[in-house]
């Protein structure tokens, strides 16, 4: 078993739902145990600003699947909550499904880095994370605490509990 962060993002549609509809199941694969997640967070988006803003929540769990099959199966979840991928970098969607950390592993391919690229630099991920996981340590990076206390977090608003 592997510990598994993943980050969950929405802002067209109705975003909340979308996010807890796609987290219960996630959390009902037979792969996945001991899942938890986030509160909801409210963000402006990061790119162009001329979309709506963005709900994030993040979830932790126990995974007995290699990560690229991880990463499979939230390219599903999120096709099937209507998620179209055009090409548009930062763009609106209805689902977005992002592996953050998979125990300490560090992997760098084509198709998927873990840790994440950009985690370590954005509050509405750590903010989250830290909430369900202060302690788990970003390799290359340090703990999720360390890594918020280097964020602003003014723009992230907590919108829900789950």
């Amino acid at each position: 078993m592997n510990k598994v962060a993943v980050a969950f993002g929405a802002n067209l549609g109705d975003a909340k739902r979308t996010i807890a509809m796609a987290a219960s199941e996630l959390a009902q694969l037979c792969w996945v145990h001991q899942f938890k997640l986030s509160s909801m967070y409210e963000t402006p988006p990061v790119g162009p600003q001329n979309q709506p803003n963005y709900v994030n929540a993040v979830a932790s769990f126990s995974a007995s699947i290699a990560p690229q099959a991880v990463l499979h199966h939230l390219q599903s979840l999120e096709q099937k909550h209507g998620r179209v991928r055009n090409g548009e970098r930062w763009g609106p969607r209805t689902l977005d499904l992002d592996v953050l950390l998979y125990g300490d592993l560090t992997l760098d391919s084509k198709e998927l880095c873990i840790p994440h690229p950009r985690m370590h630099e954005r509050a509405f991920v750590l903010l989250p994370l830290s909430e369900i996981e202060p302690n788990w340590v970003i390799p290359r990076f340090g703990s999720v605490e360390q890594m918020l206390n280097t964020q602003p977090t003014e723009d992230v608003s907590a919108i829900s509990v789950i």
